[in-house]
């Protein structure tokens, strides 16, 4: 008989809750999360404003530390994961440095990690190249669109290879025409690169065009009240967001929110 070898999952959060302590009161943003992520996988946390989904993904970063629960990541605490460099952060805002251009802003974490510059600059040209940017390399961000920013953002954080691309909300800012183009363009770097992506967004039909499996959390305080998978083939195109099949989860998204 063969047995076959089920790997653990990547991230595993088991029980989370997060109580927010101020002097006269308490918050509980996260109530009893449970989720696992397999490795390579890409993931939404969806939900409105305040469901504690930025919360959530401080916690797997180990930017936060849980009021309860446990949190186990590559089959280590997520503090070990931190320290081992298995992260890259893209937050809602590119974060750049103005004075520095482009491509200096791509190799500021490889400096800080002590890199030695021919690797640096190798790894930079690679990520330019991949985002699209090479021609830009010279450029200061102020210089840019919005979504071409963002786009160094998250060459920046691939700097690293990491194994786990954590994004908050990272096109939030955004017109509609940039988002999804800027959505194409993430699932093009994800699919060469593999990393596990964890994507935070309050946009449904953002989450079902990128993701596997939709985390949708529910209002005030945070918790999971449904896993959606998503069967959509890859590659995605623009043109999938026009079927029947898209809308339909669109629609089964929305109706887990009612009474809620």
């Amino acid at each position: 008989m063969t047995i076959t070898k089920i790997d653990s999952p990547e991230i595993m959060m088991s029980q989370v809750s997060m109580c927010y302590k101020t002097n006269s009161t308490e918050v509980l943003a996260l109530k009893e999360v449970t989720v696992n992520i397999q490795k390579g996988e890409f993931v939404s946390l969806l939900g409105p404003s305040g469901c504690g989904k930025t919360t959530l993904l401080r916690i797997m970063a180990d930017l936060l530390q849980p009021t309860s629960g446990e949190i186990t990541i590559s089959g280590g605490t997520a503090k070990e994961a931190r320290l081992a460099r298995k992260y890259g952060i893209v937050f809602q805002s590119p974060v750049l440095y103005d004075w520095r251009k482009v491509k200096k802003n791509i190799t500021l974490p490889l400096e800080m990690i002590g890199l030695q510059k021919e690797e640096r600059e190798e790894r930079a040209e690679r990520l330019l190249e991949l985002i699209g940017l090479s021609k830009f390399k010279d450029q200061y961000p102020w210089q840019l669109s919005g979504g071409m920013q963002q786009r160094v953002a998250i060459a920046r954080a691939l700097a690293i290879e990491p194994e786990i691309l954590l994004m908050d909300e990272p096109f939030s800012a955004l017109d509609e025409f940039s988002r999804e183009r800027l959505n194409e363009e993430l699932l093009s770097i994800w699919s060469k690169v593999g990393s596990t992506v964890v994507f935070v967004t309050h946009s449904i039909p953002e989450a079902v065009f990128l993701s596997d499996r939709v985390f949708v959390l529910s209002p005030h305080p945070g918790r999971l009240s449904k896993v959606v998978n998503i069967p959509l083939p890859r590659p995605r195109r623009e043109e999938m967001r026009n079927s029947p099949e898209f809308y339909q989860l669109i629609s089964d998204i929305r109706q887990s929110f009612e009474g809620v």
